[in-house]
């Protein structure tokens, strides 16, 4: 509708660049998005259940617990990438209001990750643990105010 608009004004006579068609030409529709943001999501949600599951595997569960979990987090984040692309993502993952807890997420993955493949793959566990904390902390921060009502609730809990 903005593209008829502008032709109808006169100004649509820039001349279109190859990138801005390639943009274009590569945009998804809304029904894609939400269909690729479910399948990544589902995606995620399955390695994170097989890594929990691999969890009972003789003398390799832990660290195959270890990686199939944290794929599967990083595929769930990743999905929101087909919802608001991924500069967009990009953007908000770096804001102010959750740049700590952005950086605490990604360094929980790659501190388990390391543990998984070149440590202890006890360290593993505790890893994938602050990562589960981690990440809520991260998923809090794009509700508003529901960090400080976490906070609130713990201190009325504490007290």
């Amino acid at each position: 509708m903005d593209k008829l608009k502008k032709v109808l004004s006169g100004q649509d006579t820039e001349d279109r660049s190859g990138l801005s068609e390639v943009v274009e030409a590569s945009s998804l529709s809304w029904s894609t998005r939400i269909k690729g943001f479910i399948a990544c999501f589902a995606l995620g949600i399955l390695c994170s259940l097989l890594g929990t599951l691999l969890l009972w595997v003789p003398r390799k569960g832990l660290g195959l617990f270890a990686v199939f979990y944290t794929l599967g987090n990083i595929t769930s984040i990743g999905s929101t990438i087909f919802l608001m692309g991924p500069v967009k993502q990009l953007k908000r993952m770096f804001e102010p209001t959750r740049l700590i807890a952005t950086i605490l997420v990604l360094l929980c993955f790659a501190l388990t990750l390391c543990s998984a493949f070149l440590w202890n793959k006890g360290l593993a566990l505790i890893f994938c643990i602050l990562q589960s904390l981690a990440l809520t902390w991260y998923s809090l921060s794009y509700i508003p105010y529901a960090r400080d009502a976490v906070k609130k609730c713990f201190a009325v809990c504490l007290t």
